[in-house]
């Protein structure tokens, strides 16, 4: 072990191999340190002095970062709608705007003790139904992905929250795995153009999970086109920044009842609801 692997000395190494590559390096030097030594906050200020255990496994860990690995990676930890989720790389990182989509379905849904099926598509880290099921306390709840590592992430979180009984996770795509009539499906899939190039952090997640198709929006208007043969009565799905007015055209030819779009913090179309008629 180093001399100078004390908590004080430990946390200025790391902020200075961080800096110039990735942005807020002496906050990051303090989660990586938090992470490794399983401490809080207040810990960690309290104990300045305190020696670093395993400090070549903590500086692997700040390789990684330094290399723009996502900390959420390296920590198999992420935040989402006030709570801590498990992630890791078998699924997308749950982004701040995704919480604005279950705002969206708490608001068309005002009934949260309603007896209803929920489907979820491309269920990722299983964040949007955990936190659904947590305010519907009488809603079933299934998610699809086609990635089986995703689904293994959303099992760990669903199993942390004690969902089990309430939250089904198939393997398939799209809604080919559910026959059930369903009452309101959500979903946050992917809608990234291809060959659009991506900021190097992404290069760490699931590709599938990022690019739609040729266009973006090719899973986005397979949604539609099953939500409104099906009658589903709503569908919340998040988009693109610059989908809204080929969502709109879309749907120009379709009878349904409502179409409203919701923005994100940054004031960008961000996702949509469509209310079908029956």
């Amino acid at each position: 072990m180093r001399s100078s692997s004390v908590v004080k000395e430990v946390l200025q190494t790391i902020t200075k191999t961080l800096q110039n590559k990735i942005p807020r390096a002496s906050r990051e030097a303090q989660l990586l340190v938090m992470h490794h030594l399983n401490v809080d906050e207040l810990w960690l200020i309290t104990h300045q002095e305190s020696r670093v255990r395993e400090y070549d496994t903590l500086m692997e860990l700040v390789a990684r970062r330094a290399q723009n690995e996502p900390l959420e990676y390296i920590t198999k930890h992420v935040s989402f709608y006030s709570q801590e989720f498990y992630i890791d790389r078998g699924a997308l990182i749950p982004r701040p705007e995704t919480e604005l989509l279950i705002d969206t379905v708490l608001k068309n849904v005002k009934d949260t003790m309603a007896s209803m099926t929920f489907v979820e598509v491309g269920v990722g880290s299983g964040i949007i139904s955990i936190v659904l099921a947590q305010h519907f306390k009488n809603a079933k709840f299934i998610a699809t992905d086609i990635s089986q590592a995703a689904l293994d992430v959303a099992a760990k979180n669903r199993a942390k929250f004690h969902l089990e009984d309430r939250i089904e996770l198939r393997l398939g795509s799209l809604l080919d795995c559910v026959e059930e009539q369903c009452d309101y499906l959500v979903s946050n899939p992917p809608y990234i153009e291809e060959g659009v190039d991506l900021e190097s952090n992404l290069s760490y997640e699931p590709q599938n999970a990022l690019f739609g198709g040729v266009v973006g929006d090719e899973i986005i208007k397979k949604l539609l086109d099953i939500v409104l043969s099906r009658k589903i009565n709503y569908f919340t799905c998040e988009m693109g920044y610059d989908q809204k007015d080929k969502i709109t055209h879309y749907l120009k030819e379709h009878n349904y009842k409502s179409l409203s779009f919701y923005k994100d913090y940054s004031d960008f179309d961000r996702g949509f609801t469509l209310e079908v008629e029956h």
